[in-house]
């Protein structure tokens, strides 16, 4: 493909640009299952916070609790729940004083430990460098904490080639809500045919960007298959690295 009518490649963040690695998490185990968590990381700041109040098992299962509860949320209304509120809920059902405090301080070691086990593979990197020398480069991702979202941009070394950068926190929306997509191009000052979207999940970035009238290139790697209901992307590449090829740039 070389098609010029595209003026801007906008990419996803997690599992597009970045890749994040929960095993090297801590491991613990809720609700019957042994999981990769930062929980470990949070205990000293809840013991401080909490005192002789502090129950690791009541904090486990109502932090489950509330994690269930947002998620259903957003798939309900393809609204953000930040990382902040998620903290903010659990605390208050646990009847916590200061939780204002104390959730900030949760967030911000929760996702300094996010932050921690994210990168972009050196190759990746390497492609938006040369994508941003032919196209006006984007940014559009689901996530719950703005400031850690643009951290881990900054960290893959190629943060100023993205113009325009869009984090559900900041917006309230998540995709595959076409509000952020409006917000998108409201923000590029370009119409959907002129935007090519890169993601990798077939709900939030195949069926969003479609929704909204956006051309999409789906990352097919580790995902299976398209599911019933999402009408096909546009295009379909394994991974980032094959892009440059898909536009003609090879």
């Amino acid at each position: 493909m070389n098609d010029r009518r595209f003026r801007a490649v906008v990419l996803d963040l997690f599992d597009t640009l970045v890749k994040w690695s929960p095993h090297r998490l801590p491991e613990m185990e809720i609700r019957g299952r042994r999981v990769h968590s930062t929980i470990p990381w949070l205990v000293p700041k809840l013991e401080r916070g909490l005192g002789s109040a502090f129950s690791l098992p009541a904090f486990v299962e109502t932090y489950a609790a509330v994690l269930t509860e947002i998620e259903r949320e957003r798939l309900a209304r393809a609204v953000e729940v930040t990382c902040h509120e998620r903290f903010r809920r659990t605390l208050e059902r646990l009847g916590a004083a200061s939780i204002g405090e104390l959730a900030e301080e949760l967030t911000r070691t929760h996702m300094a430990s996010v932050r921690a086990v994210t990168a972009a593979p050196p190759e990746y990197a390497s492609v938006v460098e040369r994508l941003a020398r032919r196209y006006r480069m984007g940014l559009l991702s689901n996530f719950d904490d703005a400031r850690t979202g643009r951290e881990i941009l900054a960290d893959t070394g190629v943060a100023e080639h993205f113009e325009v950068v869009v984090i559900s926190a900041e917006v309230d929306v998540r995709k595959p809500n076409p509000a952020i997509f409006r917000h998108l191009l409201e923000r590029l000052r370009l119409a959907p045919e002129e935007v090519l979207f890169v993601g990798d999940t077939a709900h939030e970035d195949v069926a969003g960007a479609r929704g909204a009238g956006i051309p999409v290139v789906w990352l097919s790697e580790n995902q299976g298959e398209i599911p019933p209901g999402v009408a096909a992307p546009d295009y379909t590449i394994r991974n980032l690295t094959e892009l440059p090829a898909l536009l003609g740039l090879e």
